[in-house]
């Protein structure tokens, strides 16, 4: 079975230790690629690193986590566009705007958004989206900037019905399951039985987000095999052919090259 983590950050200093193992695990399980979205400035050298080491196994992404945004937002992206335009990059990421902790930069976050959507078209890049309580505003902006000349992933999602009929409704974008799917008072195992799998990647979002049974633990990209198996009873199909499938969207919407 191959599978593709699309969204992990096992860079992070909880893969400091043991992060050979944690490469050998995920292989075990079929994984075969990884995709590692930048968070800020200080991660961009510690994503690098990883890419070097384990070259066909991780992929990089280039992007200003929404929480990371300040008032300072142009100069931040500065650096990381200069990344964006030498390293090879499957994506623009991890991005969006996030509204759960704290608004008061709601209008940075909205315009360094939007500034790195235009990047991923002037790269033909896909874009990795953060939209946690902030739905509508991405989506805003997506149609604001030019929804059917951008394509992406809504990553981690675990929302309502009617934020993945919004979702849907932009034709050049999935949305990215994780570990949430495995979480009983979630509620995503029902939404998703409205979702195309031809509309889906799988993620981890490690280290956070463990499925059950590792629920509350450090995540790693092996545990992709009991998302899949989750994915599968919800679909009523193996976890052979969601892994199958969702490789495919993977490698299509990423261009890795399968």
């Amino acid at each position: 079975m191959k599978i593709i983590d699309t969204h992990a950050h096992l860079f992070a200093e909880e893969f400091e230790s043991d992060l050979d193992e944690v490469v050998l695990r995920a292989k075990k399980v079929g994984v075969e690629k990884v995709l590692l979205p930048n968070i800020d400035l200080a991660s961009i050298p510690l994503l690098k690193q990883c890419v070097l080491d384990y070259p066909d196994f991780f992929y990089p992404m280039m992007g200003l986590h929404p929480t990371s945004v300040g008032k300072d937002w142009q100069r931040q992206l500065a650096p990381i566009r200069r990344e964006l335009d030498t390293t090879e990059c499957v994506a623009v990421g991890e991005i969006g705007i996030d509204l759960y902790w704290d608004t008061s930069l709601r209008e940075a976050q909205i315009s360094a958004f939007e500034e790195q959507l235009k990047w991923s078209i002037e790269k033909d890049l896909p874009v990795s989206i953060h939209f946690r309580n902030a739905a509508e505003e991405v989506i805003e902006s997506i149609r604001r900037v030019g929804a059917p000349l951008l394509r992406g992933v809504f990553h981690s999602f675990g929302g309502t019905k009617a934020e993945l009929d919004a979702i849907l409704e932009l034709d050049n974008f999935l949305v990215g399951i994780n570990g949430v799917v495995t979480f009983k008072n979630s509620g995503l195992a029902e939404t998703l039985k409205y979702c195309p799998l031809s509309r889906v990647v799988l993620e981890t979002d490690s280290p956070y987000l463990a499925p059950v049974p590792y629920r509350g633990k450090r995540n790693e990209s092996a545990y992709l095999s009991y998302i899949t198996a989750q994915l599968a009873g919800i679909w009523h199909q193996s976890p052979e052919w969601v892994a199958l499938v969702t490789t495919r969207n993977a490698d299509k919407l990423f261009k890795l090259g399968d």
